[in-house]
């Protein structure tokens, strides 16, 4: 296990070898009981932020992300980075390469926020934007918390 530095880290792109031991991962943790997590998206001046909620204990994998990103964590967390398992504690704000995905596990309660520039005019095309696995967000499920904030500032 090793700590990010937080000022110099940036969040790699996944290679494929990588990517199958992660989804084989995310097949694991599908199987275990699923807690809702709250998911607040702003849409304004031409940016979407995405921050997730992970209270301590929680286990998620994110989507296949095909956009470079900024990517802000705020709190505890392990992060899946290639074969490494990386502490993040406190404050990170990290460059996000395009074709990337993780697996965070939160060691106290956590945010995990993703922003990018775009054009879209709804949650939808946004999420559509940054991945071809949106109708898998948890998001996206019946049983999720989410908050909207979209402004005509553009």
């Amino acid at each position: 296990m090793t700590d990010i530095a937080l000022h110099r880290e940036a969040i790699p792109a996944i290679d494929d070898g990588d990517l199958a031991r992660l989804l084989e991962f995310e097949d694991c943790v599908l199987q275990a009981p699923q807690v809702p997590v709250r998911t607040d998206h702003v849409l304004h001046a031409g940016q979407y932020v995405r921050t997730l909620f992970m209270s301590k204990g929680t286990v998620i994998t994110g989507a296949l992300v095909k956009i470079p990103t900024v990517l802000i964590v705020q709190g505890d967390a392990m992060v899946s980075v290639g074969e490494e398992g990386r502490r993040l504690t406190g404050y990170a704000v990290l460059a996000a390469a395009a074709h990337r995905k993780q697996a965070f596990v939160a060691l106290e309660d956590t945010h995990v926020t993703m922003s990018f520039p775009t054009r879209a005019k709804t949650i939808e095309e946004a999420e559509r934007e940054f991945t071809d696995d949106a109708d898998r967000l948890s998001s996206r499920l019946r049983e999720s918390v989410n908050t909207f904030t979209i402004t005509s500032d553009r």
